[in-house]
């Protein structure tokens, strides 16, 4: 009796192991028929713009995309501001950690013993891709702008912008890593 019960739990588990296999290629295809169903489809990411904009406020949350042959930037509930493509001279890419948490983290990790607070640290980091952009004004002026996006999403961008005529340098083509430093209150 005791080798059927075993028997029995195995071919349970080989069937639920089996299911779950099965519907993760089945969504697998699902997501790669969908993005190549319609490549047409105007880019649209969630940012923070950092600096640089005219008439954008540092920091701000909003929607970077690619309208027709212009890249903007929309704050909810404001007017678009946005540049043309044709005139972004370069695009740079980096990459950046930030610790999150804020000072609950920091206490949590300070009050953790025999230093635990360290281990803590490893998963108290969220990673950002940043966007710099290089750009001439209508007056011929040179203008800069920064974003700060979601992982993975600054290289789909820049290589969108480039399909549609934006120039890039050799030496932007490389993301550039960059981490704040951690807090150095940690208990030793």
């Amino acid at each position: 009796m005791n080798r059927r019960i075993v028997s029995t739990r195995h071919k349970l588990h080989l069937f639920l192991v089996s299911i779950i296999v099965l519907w993760c290629t089945a969504a697998t295809l699902a997501q790669s028929a969908g993005q190549s169903a319609n490549p047409t489809t105007p880019v649209s990411i969630r940012s923070t713009h950092l600096l640089g904009f005219e008439n954008a406020k540092n920091n701000a949350n909003g929607t970077l995309s690619i309208q027709r042959d212009a890249l903007q930037f929309q704050k909810n509930g404001k007017p678009a501001i946005q540049v043309s493509i044709a005139s972004v001279q370069d695009i740079f890419l980096g990459e950046q950690s930030k610790q999150v948490g804020g000072t609950p983290m920091t206490l949590g990790k300070a009050a953790v013993p025999f230093g635990g607070g360290r281990a803590i640290s490893l998963f108290a980091h969220k990673k950002y891709d940043t966007l710099a952009l290089e750009y001439v004004d209508s007056n011929g002026g040179m203008h800069g702008a920064i974003f700060q996006l979601n992982k993975g999403q600054a290289e789909a961008l820049r290589n969108e912008l480039v399909a549609k005529g934006a120039r890039v340098s050799e030496s932007a083509n490389e993301p550039v890593k960059q981490s704040s430093a951690e807090v150095p209150s940690e208990s030793k």
